[in-house]
């Protein structure tokens, strides 16, 4: 994940350093700041609007002894602060770590999980979710998803410079040189923030084995529970508008019913045959392709990793 990180902060600072060279840098850092300052305040505000998009509620030790003592436990064990406990109402199940500076920082499991999900598996969605917390995952992708933006809107704005701009041919075309190479960084950079998206998955899957007894077991039954249920109702078309922040989710609901289409049609017995027969399903180069343009890893891949760290 860091080689990732800094491949991606030393393109864009040597690119940016370029443009500096060549452009009017008052303008550049105009530019800079408006999109900064923007992403930032989409950051500080952004948990009010996931709240208020999937129905996030607190709740109580009260409200919810055994979720809200899962959460403090392994937040112990992970040794980080204890978020505040969401429940989102929505149907699928699925889990997502969020919050901000100004809102704290709040893990929420929906209610669909906690219909569809045994209490250890939630407590390996649990263990995953409170990884993201702990690799501070949130600030990392609030800074990466940021360089996509700025490298689009400095090819719009040299794009619309050069063509109403009266400024020599030549300079003119410079300019538009170096806005064409600005949306061909932005494509470049945002498979990069995929990628490194991809990679924290699998470093909160491995936060949850380290921290969940027998967890390996518990999360991998736990994916493919939430992949196949996810599956169906998107196959029945009972899965809509959830995805605005799918990002956040353990696992991504716009692939769910392609991951299992296949998997759906077989009679499961048991959680374990669940996760043997998705795993039996061989990710093809077109999977590998699609999985290009994720934010979740390939859910057989993803399988595979936990089998490694069980058998390990």
């Amino acid at each position: 994940m860091i080689t990732s990180l800094a491949l991606i902060i030393g393109v864009s600072t040597l690119f940016f350093a370029l443009v500096l060279s060549l452009v009017d840098a008052l303008d550049i850092f105009s530019l800079l700041i408006f999109v900064a300052g923007f992403n930032i305040l989409q950051w500080l505000t952004s948990p009010y609007l996931v709240d208020f998009m999937y129905h996030a509620r607190a709740i109580s030790r009260e409200e919810s002894p055994q979720l809200y003592g899962m959460v403090e436990r392994l937040s112990q064990r992970a040794r980080v602060a204890m978020p505040r406990v969401m429940i989102a109402d929505i149907p699928i199940p699925n889990a997502f770590a969020y919050g901000s500076p100004i809102a704290g920082t709040r893990l929420a499991v929906t209610t669909g999980l906690l219909r569809t999900l045994e209490a250890e598996e939630v407590e390996a969605v649990v263990g995953h979710e409170l990884g993201h917390i702990r690799h501070k995952d949130m600030q990392i992708m609030m800074f990466v998803s940021m360089l996509p933006a700025l490298f689009y809107y400095l090819g719009f704005a040299l794009s619309f410079q050069t063509r109403y701009s009266s400024r020599d041919r030549e300079r003119a075309s410079g300019l538009a040189v170096i806005g064409a190479l600005s949306m061909v960084l932005y494509f470049v950079m945002t498979l990069l923030s995929l990628h490194l998206s991809r990679l924290r998955e699998y470093y909160a899957d491995r936060h949850s084995v380290s921290v969940v007894d027998d967890g390996a077991r518990k999360l991998s039954e736990a994916l493919a529970k939430i992949v196949t249920y996810t599956g169906r109702m998107s196959l029945a078309g009972h899965v809509h508008g959830v995805s605005s922040f799918k990002a956040l989710f353990i696992a991504d609901p716009d692939t769910a019913g392609k991951d299992t289409a296949e998997v759906l049609s077989y009679r499961q017995t048991s959680d374990q045959e669940l996760v043997r027969n998705i795993l039996s399903k061989r990710p093809s180069g077109f999977d590998s392709l699609l999985e290009l343009f994720s934010t979740h890893p390939n859910i057989v891949k993803r399988l595979t990793a936990l089998q490694e760290l069980q058998q390990a």
